[in-house]
């Protein structure tokens, strides 16, 4: 029985070391697919705007003998803003903050564009205009809900692969940590809102 122990010893820290790593890989990619998953749904909130600006932009264009260069500036920060694409398995800090600016143009462009809007007492009442622009601010919400919840899905997985003893396995199986979408610089500082007339 003496020569058969170390034996028994090596089989089940072998069993106890291949338990641990298995469970650690599978729930690393258990919780790095919600965080794909829910940077997916982030995306899926900017298409959606995207999709009703082009909308709007037509609503606009048809109501109103509208400026030129203000539809325009949508138009473009709209082209822009659909042309970045992230891979949500390996989202870097840069490729947010490119996302996030080109993101940021169009809000700023959109901004403007309802702004001026304000001179056109027909277009106001105009109700297709008003569903899109209730649409608009029901999807800046769902824009905000979404990010939320990206971070709120990458916290755990961040925590799961930097955790020691964890933290080994997560160099060994190259997990990587994710990044947290972050507002743009300023963001926190109160927009200017003016009125050109």
């Amino acid at each position: 029985m003496k020569k058969f122990l170390p034996w028994i010893i090596i089989a089940i820290l072998a069993f106890a070391g291949y338990s641990w790593a298995k469970n650690f890989n599978n729930t690393a990619i258990d919780l790095s697919e919600t965080a794909t998953k829910s940077w997916a749904n982030v995306e899926s909130s900017y298409q959606r705007r995207n999709d009703l600006i082009g909308n709007l932009v037509k609503t606009v264009q048809g109501a109103a003998d509208f400026e030129k260069s203000t539809l325009e500036a949508v138009i473009n920060a709209r082209a822009k803003a659909t042309s970045i694409n992230i891979d949500p398995s390996n989202i870097t800090p840069d490729q947010l903050q490119e996302f996030n600016q080109a993101q940021s143009g169009l809000s700023s462009a959109l901004s403007r564009l309802l702004v001026s809007v304000e001179r056109y007492p027909d277009l106001k009442a105009n109700q297709n205009f008003l569903e899109l622009q209730a649409q608009l601010e029901g999807t800046e919400n769902r824009i905000n809900v979404a990010r939320d919840r990206f971070n709120a899905a990458i916290e755990p997985y961040n925590k799961h692969i930097k955790r020691f003893p964890n933290s080994i396995l997560a160099g060994i199986f190259n997990f990587e940590a994710m990044d947290y979408y972050k507002a743009e610089a300023g963001s926190e500082l109160a927009p200017d809102v003016e009125f050109e007339f």
